[in-house]
This record gives structure tokens, C-alpha cells and sequence, in this order.
């Protein structure tokens, strides 16, 4: 294989317990997180299981200088950090040079962090809280819109992990391109217009709910809420959405054990 040519097949065929032992993993990645390598002992971490099957295993020179090499400073979005765990599982395994590797490494931070925060922080979880909240003002249960809020919000993450994994081992060096999937480039904004949806019909039926007959209070909260639209609106890019989201979330929370 040349310097110039991306792996186009991996050389070793992981194990399907391998396979789960680096997904779980990778559920922990944040768990060693520090100021100095952030994600990198979590990278580390996950791909290990990989690279065990080194020339040489566990005991062996390559996998001492590969294991050291991912434990070092990495910086992503913890659930698009699958990718890199999966191509960087196919590249060691491959034995592309340790120069090109790090390069590859430092190269895949940035897009795998800003793509991950727009998508998830801006868009998904603010979504899925406005989901519930929705689910709330339709008078579900307490239980039930806890319920529906961790298996949705779950079910996107775990399969972005999952997917990630998959991008990264299949194309390795040129996992770049998988980055262009419209759900990733397309997918925030048809999030927001989701979400703000969902904002729509959800604030004024949990206010009804919240604040049952009291008709002048909840004249005044549906005023608020459309001045605050409004000031919003303005506001278009100064404001991060998970916040709103996770804001107003507490405050119906307050609320609701407050009467």
C-alpha cells in the first residue's frame, strides 16, 4: 500500500465480541477525560480491543507505540468519536506509518467535534426535550414523558455510535467523505425547524395543563412566551438551543412540583 492510498479493505477481521468489547467502550470514552489529552485515554481506551491483534499482541512493540500513540490528545464530540475509533482501528491495522496516522488523528478533531455539537447539543436534545414536553402537555404521565425522553433521545445516539463505528472501520483513511452525509450536513437545520415546531404546540399546552383554570395567569405566560419568541428571534445564532431547551425543561419541572 502506498503512502498515497487510502486502505481500501481491512486486513484483519474483527470478531464480533471485539466488536461489542470497543462499542462499550466507547460508551465510557468520557470517563477519563482531563484538561491535558481531553478524549484521548478514552480513544485509547476503545480501540484497544483492535489492537490487539497486532504483529506481536499485547506484549508486542507495535502495540505499545499504537496504544500510546491514541492515548494522546484527541478532541471530538464523545458520540462522533466512534468515528474515529473506528478508522483509526482500521489504519493501526493496516500499518499505515505512525507520521501519517498522527496527522490523520489531529486532522479528523475539528470536523468531528463542530459537525457532533450542531447536530446533537443544537439539535437533537433540544428536539427530544421539546418531545417530552409536548408529551407532557398532552397529559401524559410524569413517568411516561421520562420515559419517552431517554428511549428517543438514546435511540439517536446509540445508532450514531453504531454508525460511526461502521464509517470509520469501512473507509479508514477516507472517512472524510462520510462527514458530507446529508444527515449530518442537513440534518441540524431540519432539527431546528423540528424543534421549534414542537415549541409551538408543546409551550401552550403544558402552560393550559400547569396552570388549569387560571385564565389571566396564563394569558400573561403565553404573552411572555411570545415575547420571548420574539427577543429570540433577534437573538438567531447567540443562542444554543440545548440550553433553551434544558431552561425551559426545569422551569415547567419547577412548576409542576411547586403546586
Amino acid at each position: 500500500m502506498t503512502a498515497a492510498t487510502p486502505p481500501t479493505a481491512p486486513v484483519v477481521r474483527l470478531s464480533a465480541l471485539t466488536w461489542v468489547n470497543i462499542f462499550t467502550r466507547s460508551l465510557a470514552i468520557q470517563g477519563s477525560w482531563n484538561y491535558e489529552t481531553l478524549l484521548g485515554n478514552g480513544i485509547g481506551f476503545s480501540v484497544e480491543p483492535a489492537l490487539r491483534q497486532l504483529p506481536g499482541g499485547v506484549r508486542g512493540t507495535a502495540f505499545k507505540e499504537a496504544i500510546t500513540r491514541e492515548s494522546a490528545y484527541f478532541n471530538a464530540h464523545p458520540y462522533l468519536a466512534s468515528v474515529a475509533i473506528g478508522a483509526l482501528a482500521r489504519v493501526e491495522l493496516s500499518l499505515v506509518p505512525p507520521d501519517r496516522i498522527e496527522r490523520f488523528r489531529t486532522a479528523l478533531c475539528g470536523p468531528l467535534g463542530s459537525v457532533g455539537d450542531r447536530l446533537i447539543w443544537a439539535g437533537w436534545l433540544p428536539f427530544c426535550s421539546l418531545v417530552a414536553l409536548l408529551a407532557f402537555g398532552l397529559r401524559a404521565t410524569p413517568i411516561f414523558v421520562v420515559v419517552l425522553f431517554l428511549v428517543l433521545y438514546n435511540a439517536g445516539h446509540l445508532a450514531l455510535r453504531i454508525w460511526g463505528l461502521h464509517v470509520g472501520w469501512t473507509r479508514g483513511l477516507g472517512v472524510a467523505s462520510a462527514l458530507a452525509n446529508p444527515v449530518l450536513r442537513q440534518g441540524p437545520t431540519h432539527l431546528a425547524r423540528a424543534a421549534a415546531a414542537a415549541a409551538g404546540v408543546a409551550v401552550p399546552l403544558t402552560a393550559a395543563r400547569l396552570l388549569g383554570h387560571h385564565v389571566a395567569l396564563l394569558g400573561v405566560v403565553l404573552g411572555s412566551s411570545a415575547i420571548a419568541a420574539i427577543v429570540l428571534i433577534r437573538l438567531h445564532g447567540r443562542v444554543e438551543g440545548y440550553k433553551l431547551a434544558l431552561v425551559l425543561v426545569a422551569l415547567f419541572a419547577l412548576v409542576s412540583v411547586a403546586r
